[in-house]
C-alpha cells in the first residue's frame, strides 16, 4: 500500500514543478520575446485605429462609455490582464495533453500524492511567467503610446491581480477535465482564447453587453480581475461602487472555484480511469 505524501512533500512537488518548467522556459529567449510583444501588438491596432480615426473625439466619446479617456491604458491593462488569463489555460491544458500523449499521466498514479500538487505546479509557474510578460509589456507599451505607467493605486491593481488569480487556476482544472476528456488542446486552447477575450472585455466594458452575455461576463473571475486593475489605475468605475465590495466577490469566487475546479477534475479522472485509460489518445 503506498503511504499518503505528507504536505512538505505535496509543496516540495508544486515549488519542484515550477522550478523545473521555469529553467526550461529560460533558454528560449525569443519566445520570452514574443510573449511581451504580442499584449503590445494585440492592443495596438484599436489603440491607432482610434487615433487615426477619432483623434481627440475618440478620446471624448471613451470617456463618455467607459469613465476615463486613456483609451491606450484601458487596452494596454486589457491585453496585458488577458495574457495573464490564457496563459492559465493555455500552459495546464498542454500539459495535460502532453502527458496523455506521452503516456507518463498514468505513471504519476503510481507515486503518493495527487495529480492537482502537479497542476499547482504548473499554475504556479505559469503565474510568474505570466506576470512578469504582462508586467513588462505593460510598461513598454506605456512607453511606446505615451501613458503613465505608474498612475493610480498600484498597490490595489496587483491586489485584484493576486486574489483573481486563485480563482483563475481553479477554472484551469474544469480545462484540463474537459481536455482530459475529449483528448484535444489545440482546438480548445484556441476557443478558449477567443471566449475568453470576449467575456472579460479585454478592449471594451462589458456593461456594452446585452443582459444575457453581462451575466455570463459576471460569472467569469477575470471580468471582475480586469474591471478591478483597470478602476484602481484609471478610476472607471468598480461593479458595485467600491473596491472592497468587487474585491470581497473574487474572494468569493476564490474560495468556490478551485474547489468546484478539484471535484469536476478528480470526478473526470476517476471516470477515465475506469472506463478508458487516461493516457490513450
Amino acid at each position: 500500500m503506498i503511504a499518503e505524501a505528507s504536505l512538505g512533500s505535496k509543496l516540495s512537488i508544486v515549488l519542484a514543478t515550477a522550478r523545473m518548467r521555469m529553467l526550461n522556459v529560460s533558454r528560449y529567449k525569443g519566445q520570452l520575446f514574443v510573449e511581451i510583444l504580442i499584449p503590445i501588438v494585440f492592443a495596438a491596432m484599436p489603440i491607432l485605429l482610434g487615433r487615426a480615426t477619432g483623434g481627440a473625439a475618440a478620446e471624448a466619446n471613451f470617456l463618455r462609455n467607459t469613465g476615463t479617456a486613456n483609451y491606450p491604458a484601458f487596452m494596454l491593462i486589457g491585453s496585458s490582464t488577458f495574457i495573464i488569463v490564457t496563459f492559465a489555460f493555455w500552459l495546464v491544458g498542454y500539459w495535460i495533453r502532453f502527458e496523455q500523449e506521452t503516456g507518463t499521466l498514468e505513471a504519476i498514479y503510481l507515486t503518493p500524492t495527487s495529480r492537482v500538487w502537479n497542476a499547482a505546479g504548473i499554475a504556479l509557474y505559469s503565474a510568474i511567467r505570466s506576470m512578469i510578460s504582462g508586467s513588462v509589456a505593460y510598461l513598454i507599451g506605456s512607453l511606446i503610446f505615451g501613458v503613465n505607467p505608474l498612475q493610480g493605486q498600484l498597490l490595489l491593481a496587483l491586489a485584484f491581480i493576486l486574489v483573481g488569480l486563485v480563482p483563475l487556476f481553479g477554472m484551469t482544472l474544469l480545462f484540463g477535465a474537459l481536455v482530459m476528456k475529449v483528448k484535444e488542446a489545440n482546438s480548445l486552447v484556441n476557443l478558449m482564447q477567443w471566449t475568453v477575450s470576449l467575456l472579460m472585455g479585454v478592449f471594451f466594458p462589458v456593461a456594452v453587453f446585452p443582459p444575457l452575455m453581462r451575466l455570463l461576463a459576471l460569472a467569469f473571475p477575470p471580468t471582475w480581475m480586469v474591471n478591478g486593475v483597470r478602476s484602481a489605475l484609471l478610476g472607471v468605475g468598480y461593479f458595485f461602487g467600491e473596491w472592497y465590495l468587487d474585491l470581497a466577490v473574487l474572494w468569493g469566487f476564490l474560495l468556490i472555484a478551485p474547489l468546484l475546479g478539484f471535484w469536476v477534475f478528480s470526478g473526470m479522472e476517476r471516470n477515465i480511469r475506469r472506463r478508458e485509460g487516461v493516457g490513450e489518445y
